[in-house]
């Protein structure tokens, strides 16, 4: 489904040691509906990696590939057309604070030119997949950090991704929000969704028992079916 290929990434240094590299010759592959944890320490590339995927930014060598697509040679009028594919979530969960919970959802569709009475069904069925169904009318100062992290998962759902991207979706939560966030993911994975998640939190990786691509200094030193966080 995707496969990155010999990516490297560099940021000009603005001084006489030369550029910084935050990604260098980096290549795997994930296939569709896999877990995938990508790990590292902070400052590894990990967010790097997935902007790269998001084209937020692109590559200074090497490909990306999302189901048989170069994603850097998609034309810009075509790239919203493409991001549809992704969902993505945030650590700072990035909701709007003028709208409510429903609201926020259904920004995306509506974005999307979407029927009314589609958003309508394919709201509630979200928020009842994020067991959010009872705070629908709640704004998002009203809510508690575990409760935004869902909103947001069910925003980045409401679209039907074929693949989900989580990048440290848990940084700003307690350990008992962090395993209801963990747990939602993997709900969510059963339902047939391919999900990245990029995170150091070594107790999540090392419950998780799913595939570990491990990140030090941009390149990957280790690539592990049921992994384990070891740096």
């Amino acid at each position: 489904m995707i496969k990155f290929q010999n990516i490297t990434k560099t940021y000009p240094e603005h001084s006489d040691s030369g550029d910084i590299i935050a990604l260098d010759n980096v290549s795997f592959d994930i296939q569709e509906k896999e877990f995938v944890s990508v790990v590292g320490r902070s400052g590894a590339g990990k967010t790097t990696l997935l902007k790269l995927l998001l084209v937020q930014e692109h590559p200074t060598k090497g490909r990306i590939f999302f189901e048989e697509t170069d994603i850097h040679r998609i034309k810009s009028r075509y790239l919203p057309d493409f991001r549809k594919e992704i969902g993505a979530i945030f650590q700072d969960y990035k909701l709007l604070s003028s709208k409510t919970v429903y609201e926020n959802i259904a920004y995306i569709m509506e974005v999307m030119c979407a029927r009314p009475e589609d958003i309508c069904r394919d709201v509630k069925q979200v928020l009842e997949i994020v067991r959010m169904n009872d705070r629908s009318d709640n704004f998002p100062e009203e809510l508690s950090g575990g409760e935004k992290q869902r909103v947001a998962i069910a925003r980045a759902l409401i679209h039907r991704p074929k693949l989900i991207i989580a990048d440290e979706p848990t940084g700003n939560l307690d350990p008992y929000h962090t395993q209801d966030i963990i747990k939602l993911l993997l709900k969510i994975h059963g339902l047939g969704t391919t999900i990245i998640l990029a995170t150091h939190d070594k107790n999540i990786i090392n419950n998780l028992g799913k595939r570990v691509v491990t990140l030090d200094e941009g390149k990957v030193i280790r690539d592990e079916e049921e992994g384990k966080f070891i740096l």
